[in-house]
């Protein structure tokens, strides 16, 4: 056989290794996601019961009608959400594993642990932002202060006296009274907890003075306790009528939590502008506030595309390194 008949042959190798492994190659089609034969597993990094469960079970059901699929929930809790966003990271980018992100995951963790096995960037295709809610600051009916300046003023006459709880060093609760103790020149003493009920419990009992935290509405409204300021830049939608942290003073004061959906890196387009279509569906007709129960009348879920719980993520990550080196709060 001649130059030119072996040169044919080995094209004709080559094409066919090239076609088998194309075929071996995964490949995440759209057009039949989400088959009704494999279910969907939406990663939850918090216990059952709390608002990011409650969100992600609503998300579910509302995803399941719309997109005519299964989508279940995997509560992988622990370790500042890293055990939950990890796995979702390593996960396929088939559509079939997803993650509720949250401030914590993806804007705090980056500030404050040196070896975080995840790039909040690079490693998630954004779907969603749902959640943008403020803080609240509360404290029992029976504490002297009836307002964030009065509560300053006693505050400066005694250092140290007053604690304020959290869910545990770097949540939410943790930076904003830290936050606090910074821009109103205080020395409030932090009080970590293991989750966000027996911090409720113990405000209300007066064995702690204050805390940050979201879903307590109904507990101001029904005078369980009392609040002396918002964390929002501007008044809540949900409670106008409640001054912010940042007109007594403190305009740099402005901090939420956020929780939206994501999936790994890589995972085609076409699958995430179905699960966007899918969620903004459901905020639209109500059918994801109605779900939320009682916790929808705490929150307002947002409508927003890829693109743009990218740019907030974006923004986000920044603004909490600014905040964590301002209180001091060393990597770990």
């Amino acid at each position: 056989m001649g130059p030119r008949g072996n040169s044919s042959g080995r094209a004709r190798l080559a094409f066919l290794m090239l076609t088998l492994f194309t075929s071996a190659a995964p490949s995440y089609a759209a057009t039949d996601y989400p088959s009704r034969s494999r279910p969907v597993t939406i990663v939850v990094p918090y216990a059952a019961g709390g608002p990011g469960d409650v969100l992600s079970r609503a998300v579910a059901d509302v995803l399941s009608k719309e997109m005519n699929g299964i989508f279940i929930i995997e509560n992988k809790p622990g370790a500042s959400q890293i055990i939950g966003a990890r796995n979702v990271a390593k996960a396929d980018p088939d559509g079939y594993t997803l993650l509720l992100g949250s401030t914590t995951s993806l804007a705090i963790n980056p500030s404050l642990k040196k070896n975080l096995p995840y790039d909040p960037v690079k490693d998630f295709e954004p779907i969603a932002l749902v959640i943008n809610s403020p803080q609240y600051l509360i404290t029992r009916p029976s504490f002297p202060a009836n307002s964030l300046r009065e509560f300053i003023d006693l505050a400066k006459k005694s250092p140290d006296k007053f604690t304020y709880a959290s869910v545990g060093i770097g949540s939410t609760p943790h930076l904003a009274g830290e936050l606090l103790n910074v821009l109103a020149g205080l020395s409030m003493r932090h009080v970590p907890y293991a989750g966000a009920a027996p911090v409720l419990n113990d405000v209300i009992a007066g064995h702690v003075d204050l805390t940050f935290t979201t879903t307590v509405l109904g507990s101001i409204r029904a005078g369980q306790v009392k609040t002396l300021g918002v964390t929002s830049a501007e008044p809540a939608q949900a409670a106008p009528d409640i001054p912010t942290i940042a007109s007594y003073g403190m305009p740099t004061f402005d901090m939420g939590i956020w929780m939206g959906f994501l999936a790994p890196a890589g995972t085609p387009k076409e699958i995430i502008t179905k699960l966007n279509e899918g969620i903004v569906a459901g905020v639209k007709s109500g059918a994801l506030k109605e779900r939320m129960g009682g916790a929808g009348s705490e929150y307002d879920p947002l409508e927003t595309s890829p693109a743009e719980f990218r740019a907030f993520i974006d923004r986000e990550i920044p603004k909490w390194q600014k905040i964590i080196d301002l209180v001091g709060i060393q990597k770990e």
